[in-house]
């Protein structure tokens, strides 16, 4: 959840599926996603590949993206299984640009019967 930020979502190419404050959201493409600030929101890619647009407004959430990245080997996509930042230190890196990790990646789970 970020404090800071709003988040804008175009889907180009594939599909993605959203979870925004416990609302199930599917985006093929040509989709459009707004995900708020002080809002819980997450997404998953739904198809084998996707494609989008992320659009994130005010400025500076570009420096925690810097702050866990490490450059590329060359100009094309990582291959599968490249390891993700450890657990930990992502929330740590988080807290410092107010965004707040609340759970485990992907869609969470609805406890309801």
């Amino acid at each position: 959840m970020h404090r800071r930020e709003d988040e804008w979502f175009y889907v180009l190419e594939g599909e993605l599926t959203f979870w925004i404050d416990g609302r199930v959201i599917a985006a093929p493409a040509g989709s459009f996603v707004y995900g708020p600030r002080n809002i819980p929101h997450t997404l998953v890619v739904a198809s084998p590949t996707a494609r989008f647009l992320v659009v994130v407004e005010p400025a500076g959430f570009e420096n925690f993206m810097r702050a866990l990245a490490r450059p590329a080997g060359s100009l094309s996509l990582p291959p599968v299984g490249t390891e993700l930042p450890n657990p930990e230190r992502l929330t740590e890196v988080a807290r410092e640009y107010g965004i707040h990790i609340l759970g485990p990646p992907g869609i969470p789970q609805s406890t309801d019967s």
